[in-house]
């Protein structure tokens, strides 16, 4: 399906350039200084010059717009744009998620994205095996970069056998491309028993390395497998983990010495699945893919070891309660227990994945129902959840479920209250008391 041309206005915000030069809501913006756009990439890669000739779509009528903001402070012009329709993924990955979520969730999150604009935009992994030429010649025109791609193994074989996807195109072609173009690439292994481990993960490792500086960094990342799948595979054993752990520690090694940089890291998964200790947060550089749940713990046990904690006085105020999933709740409820020695009432719940299966075990995929049912014993009148922001929709009060934060309040009778999933967030939530009485 085909993008509509042209970028259209969601919203103008209040006292913006945009609000200023006359743009309005439901305009459609067809060219910038001559030049057409048909995304929000085209209005950055065309929109940085102090005067702005606008053609704009309104009412069925062409109009031309000015825009001028040499003499203004805003970085951006202030508006909101519809999203654009994204590519999808025609590969039958054997480890694909989405293809293991049950039924009733909401739609977008049925949606296999494939789209180079959205890796660039937001770092969504991508595999390269439907890239237009002409896709190929904006990346590089307008040098969208760094991308993020979805590798597996750098073996044809193995990966069309992985990405279920006999006409994948060759990932090393891609990539040399690619690099030879100086794009930046960051890429994920999702390591499958049986597929792409042990020598075949070495092999991967390899060629990897040969495309760097322009590979910027590599992550091992174990398959995450709900109860819901029908495919034939496997999870991560402790072995397993230990093995591919060992093949990671062995290249960091190589590749700190020769170039100052780790290059390669391991989920922390990994680590919580071999029952091996994390590494220390300087072993994760500048935390290259901590979105892909690399350095995630590191950087919360470093955060909270530094974070100052005013003195409470215990028995008084209010009892907080949160929750975590199960492989990180052992750091959560150390923090959770310095904060309490500070002398406030706070309690830290591990709540398990019944949704999608006792296998998945991170924060960030657990659903209303899932806490519900774990707080209920739990939780009195007047106490104060404090939900981590990692579990909600971006943006929205909701779960992956369509619970929602009200949807709690009530189920629970409680007050709930969402904060960020860092020390601070849960220092700030238990300290400054900004809540009114239940």
């Amino acid at each position: 399906m085909k993008n509509s041309p042209g970028v259209e206005i969601d919203n103008v915000l209040e006292g913006s350039i945009a609000q200023s030069a006359g743009l309005l809501r439901g305009d459609t913006i067809l060219s910038v200084n001559g030049c057409r756009v048909s995304d929000d990439i085209d209005l950055m890669f065309h929109g940085n010059d102090p005067e702005l000739a606008l053609l704009v779509k309104r009412k069925g009528k062409s109009v031309s717009v000015n825009v001028n903001r040499a003499d203004s402070t805003l970085s951006d012009l202030g508006i909101v744009t519809r999203p654009f329709k994204i590519k999808t993924c025609r590969n039958k990955c054997v480890f694909c998620f989405v293809a293991q979520l049950p039924r009733g969730l909401r739609r977008t999150l049925y949606v296999k994205d494939e789209d180079y604009r959205m890796s660039f935009l937001y770092g969504n992994y991508i595999t390269l095996t439907n890239l237009s030429d002409s896709d190929k010649n904006r990346i590089v025109k307008q040098k969208l970069s760094p991308l993020y791609l979805s590798v597996h193994s750098t073996n044809p074989a193995i990966r069309s056998r992985m990405l279920g996807n006999p006409d994948a195109a060759d990932i090393m072609k891609e990539l040399k491309y690619l690099a030879g173009k100086r794009i930046g690439m960051h890429t994920q292994i999702v390591l499958c028993p049986g597929y792409n481990d042990g020598e075949a993960l070495v092999s991967t490792l390899r060629d990897l390395y040969r495309f760097y500086p322009h590979v910027m960094s590599i992550a091992v990342v174990p398959v995450g497998l709900t109860s819901n799948r029908n495919i034939p595979m496997q999870p991560l054993g402790r072995d397993d983990a230990a093995a591919a752990l060992e093949t990671v520690h062995r290249f960091q090694t190589r590749f700190k010495r020769k170039h100052g940089e780790h290059i390669v890291f391991a989920a922390d998964e990994l680590y919580i699945k071999a029952g091996i200790a994390l590494p220390p947060l300087e072993k994760y550089d500048d935390l290259p893919q901590i979105e892909n749940g690399v350095g995630m713990t590191s950087l919360f046990s470093s955060m909270a070891k530094k974070i100052s904690i005013p003195p409470g006085r215990e028995g008084e105020g209010k009892r907080f309660l949160t929750f975590t999933g199960v492989s990180f709740y052992p750091y959560l409820s150390k923090f959770a227990a310095k904060i309490v020695k500070a002398g406030y009432n706070l309690e830290a719940v591990p709540v398990e994945n019944e949704f999608f299966g006792k296998s998945v075990t991170v924060t960030g995929l657990l659903t209303g129902r899932d806490i519900i049912r774990t707080l209920s014993g739990i939780v009195k009148k007047g106490n104060i959840l404090l939900i981590p922001d990692v579990v909600m929709r971006e943006g929205d009060d909701i779960f992956l479920d369509d619970i929602s934060r009200q949807d709690i309040e009530e189920k629970l009778g409680v007050k709930a209250v969402v904060i960020g999933a860092d020390p601070k967030g849960l220092v700030e939530a238990v300290t400054r008391g900004i809540w009114p009485p239940v």
